[in-house]
């Protein structure tokens, strides 16, 4: 873990600059109606998860060029995972997936304690074959043809939720590259009954106080159609299991232009959104950092959520999503769980009832201008002053390289071989 001292030193440096900067923003909001200070409790209590995978280096099909000091198992995860939260206070959950995190929960429990981390939704795995397992994913896992197939595929899914438990999890994420390659390989409609019935099975063994996060994706690994390819297929997955049944929404996984924040509107409406998978994209799934490419776009996604706060039973779940193939994992998720923190502050901003009336008065141009005033603050000081009260770092990424943490743990890690392609 970073040590408390050099989060320290590195926050002395920088505190006075920020108490300027945050004083004169705050001067600035108040003209606008604004109290800083209760924007900066409601940012420093938002808090997004951080995929266990996310801490490895990423890659393409092609190729992966692994970095120093990766995770060699869960354990080393749930460390780094930990420096991200000292760093942010941005990251108080981590999610697992399974297998690949398998551990006893004892364990996990414990190390997870450690690094002060909780444990968000569990995600299984029925897109890759496994070790010893009797049948192949090759063609589809929940939506097989074959009933053992499917069989083996909801059952463990059965276990994911059983390990959940385990470990304070209330919810299961499925996602499945189940679809086909080429026109005809697959009868559609059987297929997508396939796929209900076998999520009717892992639906009925949820607990009462969980949820079932169901993903749509429009393709890949499945390129012609993909079982679960879009939102309104999503949708009627989720209605038709039941209310604990929602619909998880990944950014990267809708075709170029789609407007993703009137899917998330549309999705709240009928009390169907569950949570995100946040990345950002130029071309398809590109599992890049979080406001790297569209910064706007996720503003306009947040501004859906402020506004839906406060409805009952909402309560979305967060979480990154990404593939780091160039950059440090730890820094990159540092990096965008800030900018997810951020666009949340910026769409606080929103003067909801100059919005409001500008809709109802057909006034395009100044509802625009509404939601651009917001976008345009600069709300780094209240994310900064939150970080520094929770004593975590005012500049999260320098104060990591100033540490030498990535150094340590690449002495002591062994070296992670680059063969093969995947995203993992």
């Amino acid at each position: 873990m970073i040590d408390r001292t050099i989060i320290e030193a590195a926050n002395a440096a920088a505190e006075p600059g920020l108490r300027a900067e945050y004083d004169a923003l705050g001067e600035q909001l108040d003209r606008r109606g604004l109290a800083i200070d209760s924007l900066k409790a409601r940012v420093a209590a938002y808090g997004i998860a951080i995929p266990s995978w996310g801490v490895g280096t990423g890659g393409t099909r092609f190729a992966r060029f692994p970095g120093a000091g990766e995770p060699a198992g869960i354990f080393d995860k749930l460390d780094d995972c930990g420096v991200i939260h000292r760093l942010t206070a941005a990251t108080p959950r981590v999610s697992l997936h399974v297998p690949w995190d398998l551990a006893p929960a004892a364990d996990l429990r414990a190390k997870a304690e450690e690094v002060g981390l909780g444990f968000d939704a569990m995600n299984s795995n029925t897109f890759q074959d496994q070790p010893g397992q009797a049948s192949s994913y090759k063609f589809g896992s929940l939506s097989h043809v074959d009933g053992g197939t499917r069989a083996q595929a909801v059952e463990h899914n059965l276990a994911c939720i059983e390990i959940g438990r385990e470990i304070g999890s209330k919810a299961l994420t499925v996602w499945v590259g189940d679809g086909s390659n080429f026109p005809g390989q697959s009868h559609f409609t059987r297929q997508f009954d396939r796929y209900l019935d076998s999520a009717r099975q892992i639906y009925a063994a949820l607990p009462e106080d969980w949820r079932l996060f169901t993903e749509h994706k429009m393709f890949e690994p499945a390129f012609y159609a993909t079982v679960v390819q879009d939102w309104g297929t999503n949708y009627l997955i989720a209605t038709e299991l039941g209310p604990q049944a929602q619909c998880l929404v990944d950014l990267g996984h809708h075709a170029p232009n789609v407007n993703i924040e009137m899917i998330v509107a549309r999705l709240i409406r009928f009390g169907k959104l569950g949570g995100f998978h946040f990345n950002d994209s130029k071309y398809g799934d590109d599992d890049l950092d979080t406001g790297s490419i569209d910064p706007y776009r996720l503003f306009l996604v947040f501004n859906e959520l402020v506004d839906a706060e406060g409805q009952p039973g909402f309560d979305p779940a967060h979480m990154l999503d990404q593939s780091h193939n160039v950059t440090d994992p730890i820094e990159s998720l540092m990096s965008s769980a800030m900018e997810v923190q951020r666009a949340y502050a910026q769409a606080l901003l929103v003067d909801r009832a100059a919005l409001s009336g500008y809709q109802e008065e057909n006034d395009a141009l100044m509802a625009s201008e509404t939601l651009k005033r917001a976008f345009r603050t600069d709300v780094g000081p209240i994310l900064a002053m939150a970080r520094l009260e929770a004593g975590a770092a005012i500049d999260p990424v320098a104060t990591f390289r100033r540490s030498g943490y990535r150094a340590e743990v690449a002495a002591r890690r062994p070296q992670s071989g680059g063969r093969g392609g995947g995203i993992v």
